[in-house]
């Protein structure tokens, strides 16, 4: 990279915790549990049903009051005001950044270019609660008359992870005779396999674009539509579309009735929508009432990050451990690990979160940045990932923050299946901070009965560095209230990262480059037009797809 680099070590509390890391980076986790029998207290912060304990970390108290003296430098209270606020922090756009104007539960009013935005806040709502109970009911009903009991949500980004992941976290709470299906991809397999399994008098498409131009989205809801006149007729298409639009233009050229056209904002984000119309499919399958219980969490969340001390916010901590693991230590990727099958697609939706937000290397000063920005995140369901990249986690030369999400409580307590998995959950974290040392390895062999050169063998392949930082982030049991309070922690964390990293986590230029090229290849491929200047390897590669084609 070029041009002024923007350097974070000239902060003073940076400069404190780049020397207090230099005494930080070799102590064990080990020894500071045990010279401190209530670490485990200090380190834990219960809100609600949550409670998150970051005892496991490489932290001493020096080291949070050093990160809360940077989050003061850094003005993290002064812009989590802002937001709250509606200043527009999102500077490379211009706007204003009020995904919390959309669970605001107390109805306080809230101002974008002076206009209090809550009225049409609301409104949506209740649109949304008419409508969904309209389809629950069978009020709302297809070209036939059948009740649409197929939900087909057709987006993509945050149009369609937020809901997937939503859907999926509450399908204990499901009508039981709903189904919902998510085409998000341009590959024709992800449209055909949801075609394939419903049938067009039972089936509602909720097209989800905020402009009704986006390539993907229109791609897959085109074929969808010829899907259904093919079976139903065109005049089908108004009783089996609805839009989540601002474009009402194109949608009434689609065909779609604009009084079945839901609105949401320039102020939200499309990774912060699931909270906003863009969570009609969320509100169909589980119904309006736990829909907005999912908004209260999120709401309780949000009041605790704007108005809790740095010392015992969640969201804050979370994100300063994020930056301390980064930038210091030089951890580059952070896996999120829900021991709950329900939650199984919350790290691919915290991977747009998070990268999304803070892949970026342009500081909101506009010069490129010197220190470490996104990690990568990844993660999947305990158990099955224990059998995967746990592997790595626990003996690869790379350490990898891990947060582990678990429910005390199950919503399907089959025998000893949530007692097993809870205490795989425990013991994750308790082994990556622990370890097994060379010695304890050869010692537990020869207390089995392996002989004593064995032993001498295989003690350092049995053996475990440890000192692996974790969270481990435990609910009561996950509900619509959870899941709210859940994803708004890690959507406030990631706001403060990028406090912290000065850069701007509300726009995503880095999605646009690739889809612009895609726009010069695509008349290549479909004809032998030519022209356009690409490098040996694309061209190569365009004529020998074509090649293959015939």
């Amino acid at each position: 990279m070029f041009g002024l680099k923007s350097d974070l070590s000239k902060n003073k509390a940076w400069k404190k915790l780049a020397k207090h890391y230099k005494d930080m980076r070799d102590v064990e986790m080990r020894g500071l549990f045990r010279k401190d029998p209530q670490r485990a207290e200090r380190y834990c912060i219960t809100l609600d049903s949550i409670m998150v304990d970051y005892s496991k970390n490489r932290i001493t108290n020096k080291t949070m009051d050093y990160l809360f003296e940077l989050a003061q430098e850094k003005k993290v209270p002064e812009k989590i005001e802002q937001m709250f606020r509606g200043d527009k922090i999102n500077q490379t756009e211009n706007r204003a950044v009020l995904h919390v104007a959309l669970r605001n539960r107390e109805n306080s009013p809230i101002y974008v270019d002076g206009k209090n935005i809550m009225a049409d806040v609301n409104a949506v709502l209740a649109k949304m609660r008419k409508f969904s109970d309209d389809v629950r009911l069978g009020k709302f009903v297809g070209y036939t008359g059948k009740k649409l009991v197929n939900i087909v949500n057709i987006g993509i980004g945050g149009s369609d992870l937020g809901p997937k992941m939503a859907t999926e976290a509450l399908r204990k709470y499901w009508a039981k005779d709903i189904n919902c299906y998510f085409i998000s991809n341009i590959d024709g397999t992800a449209c055909n396999e949801v075609l394939n399994k419903i049938n067009p008098e039972e089936t509602l498409f909720i097209v989800c674009s905020k402009t009704f131009t986006t390539i993907e989205t229109l791609t897959n809801a085109h074929t969808c539509r010829k899907w259904l006149i093919d079976a139903l007729g065109e005049h089908a298409v108004s009783k089996h579309f609805v839009a989540v639009s601002t474009n009402a233009k194109e949608v009434a050229k689609f065909g779609i009735d604009t009084e079945n056209m839901f609105e949401f904002w320039d102020f939200v984000g499309g990774r912060y929508s699931m909270w906003s119309a863009i969570g009609l499919s969320i509100a169909i399958a589980v119904g309006m009432d736990n829909f907005e219980k999912m908004l209260d969490g999120a709401h309780e969340m949000d009041m605790h990050f704007k108005y809790t001390e740095m010392s015992k916010n969640i969201p804050v901590i979370l994100a300063l451990l994020g930056v301390w693991y980064s930038d210091f230590f030089n951890f580059r990727s952070t896996a999120v690990v829900p021991y709950d099958q329900y939650l199984q697609y919350v790290p691919a939706y915290l991977q747009q979160l998070v990268m999304e937000s803070n892949g970026k290397f342009v500081s909101n000063d506009g010069e490129y940045v010197k220190y470490m920005t996104s990690p990568v995140v990844f993660g999947g369901a305990g158990t099955d990932v224990q059998h995967s990249f746990f592997q790595m986690m626990h003996q690869g030369t790379s350490v990898i923050p891990c947060d582990i999400i678990v429910p005390a409580i199950s919503h399907n307590e089959i025998g000893e299946h949530h007692e097993i998995l809870v205490a795989n959950a425990l013991a994750q974290g308790e082994a990556l901070m622990k370890g097994k040392t060379v010695k304890e390895a050869y010692d537990e062999m020869r207390r089995a009965g392996k002989p004593k050169e064995e032993a001498k063998r295989l003690k350092k392949y049995k053996s475990f560095e440890g000192n692996r930082p974790s969270n481990t982030i435990l609910f009561k049991k996950i509900d619509a209230h959870a899941l709210g309070m859940l994803i708004a922690m890690y959507e406030h964390k990631t706001f403060v990262e990028g406090i912290i990293w000065n850069i701007d986590s509300f726009d995503q230029m880095g999605v646009e480059l690739g889809k612009q090229m895609a726009l010069s290849i695509l008349p290549e491929l479909q004809s032998n037009a030519s022209g356009i200047s690409h490098d040996s390897s694309t061209k190569n590669l365009i004529t020998m797809v074509k090649r293959m084609r015939k």
